[in-house]
C-alpha cells in the first residue's frame, strides 16, 4: 500500500487533504486519489479564516507525528485543501508515530 510521507533529510514529508470545518480534529486515514497522488485525510473543527484550519493542521499532525508543533512547517498548499508539510526530527521516529495513529483511527 502506497504511503502520504517519505522520509528525507531531516525529518519527514507529508501529503495532507485537509477537510475544514469538519466537526471534530482527526485523522481519517489514507486515500489515494484519482491522480493517484496518496493524502493523508485530515479533518479539523477550524474555519479556513485567517489561517485558523492550518494552524488546527499543524497542532493535529505534530501531535500525530509525536513532535512539537514548532517543528511542523506548511511546505505548500497554505490556501488550497491539498498540502505538503514537513516535520523535522527522526524520520523513522515520526513515521512510526504516524503509521500508528492512522492505524488507531
Amino acid at each position: 500500500m502506497a504511503v502520504p510521507w517519505s522520509i528525507g533529510a531531516g525529518g519527514v514529508t507529508v501529503t495532507v487533504r485537509l477537510t475544514p470545518k469538519g466537526g471534530r480534529d482527526a485523522i481519517d486515514g489514507i486515500e489515494t486519489l484519482a491522480d493517484g497522488t496518496c493524502v493523508l485525510k485530515a479533518r479539523v473543527r477550524a474555519a479556513p479564516f485567517e489561517g485558523a484550519a492550518n494552524e488546527a493542521l499543524v497542532r493535529l499532525i505534530a501531535k500525530a507525528g509525536g513532535v512539537p508543533p514548532n517543528r511542523v512547517e506548511i511546505a505548500s498548499g497554505a490556501a488550497s485543501r491539498l498540502k505538503r508539510l514537513t516535520l523535522a526530527g527522526d524520520g523513522a521516529r515520526i513515521v512510526a508515530a504516524l503509521e500508528k495513529s492512522v492505524a488507531a483511527r
